[in-house]
């Protein structure tokens, strides 16, 4: 993990959102944002695993909120919790993601509708959310987690590549339509991470030219700073050595 405490805390006094914080690219948004003094909401649906990475933290205040992004009312109530606990929401992560794979001849409908659902318009439900406190607030900043399946099509994960390439297309449509009200709205496009999950389902595969989940929050963290100031409707992709 890059990230330090900065001396400056150039994001003290933000409250930023995290989907999926417990995994490991959420986690490791998390210890980059709170070393730089933002306050923490760590969204996601395992409060147990919520509380151990909330326990990682520097600085205090952060606090967890359980919720299935797929359903909108009760994304929009905990979203309404979370701006009476921590003040107007300036930062909001969107990682929680979910890929499953086989044929598209053997894809149950259900399993297109979950892919569907929790990708892409678990997107869009933490996003209309928070947006209008952004608007009233005339600052923001969202970033989307894509994926290198959203630009290219892969066998046996067609709704996968078809959710993530959609959140490419959201990703610049809420730039446009913001992009002279403080608001700058990005993604990053993984490659293959390192995770114990790939670990496991690739063994004979070299990680090392894989991406790591700190060096993705890294570029995430680039986009919500003043450094990414002039940036805003980008897909960055992300793909390390592979």
């Amino acid at each position: 993990m890059t990230a330090t405490a900065n001396e400056n805390l150039p994001l003290a006094g933000r409250h930023a959102v995290i989907t999926g914080a417990n995994g490991g690219i959420g986690e490791a948004v998390c210890l980059d944002l709170a070393a730089r003094g933002a306050t923490l909401t760590l969204l996601g649906l395992d409060g147990t695993a919520l509380e151990v990475t909330r326990g990682k933290l520097p600085g205090s205040g952060h606090g967890i909120a359980i919720a299935d992004i797929t359903d909108h009312v009760t994304v929009v109530r905990v979203m309404a919790e979370a701006v009476a606990a921590r003040g107007p929401i300036a930062v909001l992560i969107n990682n929680a993601g979910v890929a499953k794979s086989a044929p598209l001849a053997k894809t149950d409908p259900a399993l297109w509708q979950m892919m569907i659902a929790v990708n892409l318009t678990g997107t869009f439900n933490c996003i209309h959310a928070v947006l209008p406190g952004m608007i009233e607030a005339g600052w923001g900043r969202i970033v989307n987690v894509a994926s290198t399946a959203g630009l290219l099509g892969y066998a046996y994960v067609a709704p996968y590549c078809a959710a993530k390439s959609v959140v490419i297309r959201l990703t610049e449509s809420l730039a446009e339509e913001h992009r002279d009200a403080g608001i700058r709205v990005n993604c990053v496009l993984p490659g293959t991470l390192d995770t114990p999950q790939n670990r496991a389902a690739m063994p004979d595969a070299d990680p090392s030219r894989w991406v790591t989940t700190a060096a993705l929050a890294d570029v995430i963290l680039f986009l919500v700073s003043d450094a990414a100031r002039a940036v805003s409707g980008a897909a960055i992709p992300v793909y390390g050595q592979s």
